[in-house]
């Protein structure tokens, strides 16, 4: 089981995990100027506007997960990747070639959509074929730090390619070259996914531990298991809220009464979550604990979205509100961020032998589905409800608190050395 070329399973795994977040997100943190370099191809107060871009990626979710876990699952994830891989390589390159005609730009978004979920989706069934119980927190949290770091990207870098400042004479004049960046880091990362990416450690076979139930049977049985109701419902919040926000940073940078498309509210969130996801289900993995740390996480949301709901109630300086802001996206990502790792993997110990990727794909999916919703509405009216929406995600997060409560500890993360080898 512990064979060296995990590792490099791992590294080109996330590698295209971090290229497909950047995707999702290249336009989120320049909004402002994406309308400017887009002027007259889309009406701004439409709902087919800047911010569908981020939007696509959850709507095609919606749509795609079931059947990208039913492939995983049912085919190997070499088949699932090298599909996610593919079609990452070709919608990656046209979105940089083609990248000052929108509608061009949107095609290619549902493209890189639709290669989303056959990536995310193949977290734990990675880790399972691939690493033994005893790293499998640790690894799940290394595959979603990549993610972060894509986002981290998309939040950070991008509005230095596109030149975000309205001061200055190249304001959103970048996109194409932006673009063009991460068309070819698309390319390079499929490739050598395609190139790399294997089903099981050679020359082992598949282990007693493989064994599954097949799709429709582990789906009754993991919608029978209490704790993963409680689980969609956490998920379908918190994850819900964490795609809200990842796609309105610019937007509440504004409300905040930034000028400049920075990035800093969405990076530092990002920033805190790479933190996070190293620390949090490394402590998990040590002390054997599911639960306990995902009360921590579930619980720490709840300072950092008060943070960024209220910090203008807190302070008329917009500079104070805005340092308020910063540090309560750090907060927010370091704990919401960390829940997703331990989360994924609680599931797949929780729900054995039901096949990782669905247990997975259905909390991704929930997360989609109500990150849509809140998207939605706090763009809408050009993003007139941002501010209710930011308070009833408080309220949210302590509900959370409560149900996170409710749910059972991993029977299987308390197993014995023998089996956690």
């Amino acid at each position: 089981m512990k064979s060296k070329y995990r590792f490099v399973i791992l590294a080109v795994f996330m590698f295209l995990s971090l290229v497909i977040q950047v995707q999702w997100l290249a336009h989120a943190a320049v909004a402002r100027p994406a309308a400017v370099f887009y002027q007259g191809q889309f009406n701004p107060d439409s709902f087919f506007n800047i911010d569908f871009l981020a939007m696509l990626y959850m709507l095609i979710y919606v749509v795609i997960s079931i059947p990208a876990s039913y492939i995983i699952d049912t085919f190997g994830i070499r088949t699932g990747l090298s599909i996610g891989a593919a079609l990452t390589i070709v919608f990656g390159m046209m979105k940089g070639i083609l990248a000052d005609n929108f509608t061009a730009v949107v095609i290619a978004q549902v493209g890189l959509a639709i290669a989303q979920p056959f990536i995310l989706n193949a977290i734990t069934a990675v880790t399972a074929r691939w690493f033994p119980l005893k790293e499998r927190g640790l690894m799940a949290g290394f595959l979603s730090l990549a993610q972060y770091l894509g986002i981290i990207i998309a939040m950070l870098v991008t509005p230095m390619l596109v030149g975000s400042d309205p001061l200055q004479p190249d304001y959103g004049e970048g996109f194409k070259r932006m673009l063009m960046i991460y068309g070819w880091f698309s390319v390079l990362a499929g490739g050598l996914v395609l190139v790399f990416i294997r089903e099981h450690p050679k020359g082992t076979g598949e282990p007693v531990v493989f064994e599954r139930f097949g799709f429709k049977k582990g789906l009754n049985h993991m919608i029978k298991n209490p704790s993963m109701i409680l689980m969609i419902l956490l998920f379908f919040l918190g994850l819900g809220i964490f795609n809200a926000v990842s796609s309105m940073t610019d937007a509440i940078a504004a409300k905040a009464g930034v000028e400049d498309s920075d990035g800093l509210i969405g990076g530092l969130m990002l920033v805190g979550g790479i933190i996070g996801a190293i620390i949090l289900p490394a402590l998990s993995d040590k002390y054997r604990k599911r639960k306990l740390f995902l009360v921590i996480c579930i619980a720490g949301m709840v300072p950092g979205l008060a943070g960024l709901a209220f910090a203008g109630y807190l302070s008329q300086n917009t500079e104070t509100v805005y340092l308020i802001s910063i540090i309560s996206s750090f907060i927010l990502g370091f704990f919401v961020m960390s829940a997703g790792p331990i989360g994924f993997q609680y599931v797949a110990e929780i729900n054995y032998p039901a096949p990782e990727s669905t247990s997975q794909g259905i909390l991704l999916w929930v997360g989609q589905i109500s990150g849509l919703i809140f998207v939605t509405g706090m763009s809408s009216g050009q993003n007139r409800y941002l501010p209710a929406f930011l308070i009833a995600f408080v309220v949210l997060s302590l509900v959370s608190v409560v149900l996170v409560s409710f749910i059972r500890e991993s029977a299987m993360i308390g197993s014995t050395d023998k089996q956690l080898n």
